[in-house]
């Protein structure tokens, strides 16, 4: 698979985790992604602009450190951003024709967003944000990048707690545990080769 690929691929994974499994549940995800969530359950702003906007200030610091990683992780970022805004009108369609548990749709969207990172990540693109920071991390300590995203992830995920109505809490942690698990499989073969 190439770059492109991998960010054609990652991109649909990740707006069908968001918007099939995440969003019609009310919980969190980590990364730019949760941060987005959180304002647009809070506010109503589409959380694929909300990830635009929020990672601007992360690509600035990228860009004085690998343009090249920053250049291709932009694509990534346009993509995805924009495949969750044109998904957005069809979150709660999925739930009239499947009847999972919350749990189950939290583990399943979470796999499916941390494939999809997984994979863009594999071939060093990303949607920008906070998955960027960790693949730029991830050149300086020996931590697979999965487990760096893992770390960022509970840090939003609690903050979302404090901030957000309701008890999501326990969900959103088995969002971003499957999430965490899914990036680190399809970033560990590149961990140990490269």
């Amino acid at each position: 698979m190439s770059k492109i690929g991998a960010i054609i691929v990652g991109s649909v994974l990740i707006a069908i985790g968001i918007n099939i499994f995440v969003v019609p549940l009310g919980i969190l995800d980590g990364g730019v992604i949760g941060i987005a969530l959180i304002i647009n359950y809070l506010f109503g702003i589409k959380i694929g602009l909300v990830m635009l906007l929020s990672s601007i200030p992360i690509f600035v610091l990228i860009w004085f450190h690998n343009r090249e990683l920053l250049f291709i992780s932009i694509s990534g970022l346009l993509l995805s951003s924009y495949l969750i805004d044109l998904m957005e009108p069809y979150q709660y369609y999925f739930s009239y024709y499947i009847e999972w548990t919350a749990f189950t749709r939290a583990v399943i969207g979470g796999f499916i967003i941390g494939t999809g990172i997984g994979i863009m990540l594999r071939y060093h693109v990303s949607t920008g944000g906070t998955d960027l920071v960790a693949e730029y991390l991830s050149g300086f300590v020996k931590i697979n990048v999965g487990i760096i995203v893992l770390i960022i992830d509970l840090l939003v995920i609690s903050i979302g707690e404090w901030v957000l109505p309701g008890d999501s809490f326990m969900l959103s942690l088995m969002t971003i545990s499957a999430g965490g698990v899914a990036t680190s499989l399809c970033t560990l073969k590149r961990s140990e080769h490269g």
